[in-house]
């Protein structure tokens, strides 16, 4: 194997493949990356297929490369990566060497020991195709509700993101059961009438979110134990959670709530002021007032405290007051980007629901209250 790459190409497709591989392994053949290259045979053009592996996920980056000669190699994946990084800009010239893999540019050389192909196993195959979504509405949408999923491995299915298929509609949900939230969006089925609902784990769908590129379509396909997605060359692949997120319909079904309009700047940043005297996970307080057009946040205890006044509209209540913890309720507000929120509310210690100003259910986040309890 010989082929040649431009150094930002090759780092950024070394980097894309190594996000799933383990840190640490039993098995060592699975801290490695697979290169393969096609084509070429006169340094006429070819390609290079990065993939890479876990028990849990696998991934695979096709780019474009010189190839002198075709061929395979295995070799340690993030140690292949600390080269990239420290390689000098311009032209990369990699080839295999005996029981080398070799790196070098610009006169900086590198060698690595290679890892036996024969022990490494077959990537899993991409689950059968179900639709697109755009690209940059997905990783939006998997941004927003990814704050709300568990960290307790303990409890893994709270672990995951709930992605269900319904016809053209995509729906996101992710909860910890202290605050739920939903972020729907429109996608392309294959078939219409589409309909899937699997749990995917939220670390694991935020890296493969994150590393899509802002343009385009994005495939997503799906089996009984296994998600996978394709995009401009790259394809992954997770395995799924096993049980399901309790269902949020009735959770979310609020009978007369008070109303609260907030300009979401303002609030947010109100929020992360006052919760500098916070000690722990002492509560935020919000008390609207109707008659004042206002809501006053305060936060800390005893001479320890902190307050602001804001504008914000009430409706359905003369006089409100309900607390959050500071960090659920600043991850909720960071989640949205429309320049105002409304808050459903029904009270101290009881549900409150956040959506954005125009009030639709396309980003809906809902939080429990606490009992103020202000000196």
């Amino acid at each position: 194997m010989e082929f040649r790459i431009e150094r930002s190409a090759l780092t950024d497709a070394v980097s894309w493949a190594a996000r799933v591989l383990p840190v640490r392994s039993p098995v060592p053949v699975l801290g490695g990356l697979l290169l393969d290259t096609e084509g070429g045979g006169r340094g006429e053009g070819g390609s290079l297929r990065i993939s890479g592996l876990d028990y849990e996920a696998s991934a695979r980056v096709d780019v474009d490369a010189e190839v002198v000669r075709p061929g395979k190699v295995l070799v340690m994946g993030r140690r292949l990566l600390d080269i990239c990084k420290v390689l000098p800009e311009g032209p990369v010239e990699c080839a295999v060497e005996g029981s080398r893999f070799t790196v070098s540019g610009d006169g900086a050389r590198f060698g690595l020991s290679v890892l036996p192909l024969d022990d490494y196993p077959s990537l899993p195959p991409l689950p059968q195709l179900r639709g697109a979504v755009d690209a940059e509405l997905f990783a939006a949408a998997v941004a927003d509700v990814a704050v709300a999923a568990g960290r307790d491995d303990t409890l893994p299915a709270l672990t995951g993101i709930r992605l269900g298929l319904d016809g053209d509609t995509m729906t996101l949900a992710a909860t910890d059961r202290y605050r739920y939230a939903v972020r729907t969006l429109p996608w392309k089925a294959t078939t219409p009438g589409e309909t899937a609902d699997v749990l995917v784990s939220a670390r694991r769908l935020t890296e493969i979110a994150r590393s899509l590129g802002r343009s385009g379509l994005v495939s997503v396909a799906l089996d009984a134990g296994s998600a996978g997605f394709e995009h401009a060359g790259t394809r992954t692949t997770v395995r799924l959670l096993e049980g399901r997120l309790p269902r949020h319909e009735k959770l979310f079904a609020m009978a007369d709530p008070a109303v609260a309009v907030v300009d979401r700047v303002r609030l947010t940043e109100a929020v992360k002021r006052v919760s500098v005297v916070a000690d722990g996970d002492s509560p935020v307080q919000m008390a609207f007032s109707r008659a004042d057009s206002s809501v006053t946040l305060r936060a800390g205890y005893e001479d320890d405290v902190a307050s602001q006044r804001l504008p914000a509209s009430l409706e359905g209540a003369e006089e409100l007051t309900v607390a959050f913890n500071p960090g659920y309720l600043a991850d909720a507000l960071t989640s949205f980007t429309e320049p105002s929120l409304r808050l459903l509310l029904l009270g101290a210690g009881q549900r409150a629901m956040i959506t954005d100003g125009a009030g639709t259910d396309v980003h809906r986040h809902l939080l429990m209250s606490v009992k103020p309890q202000l000196a």
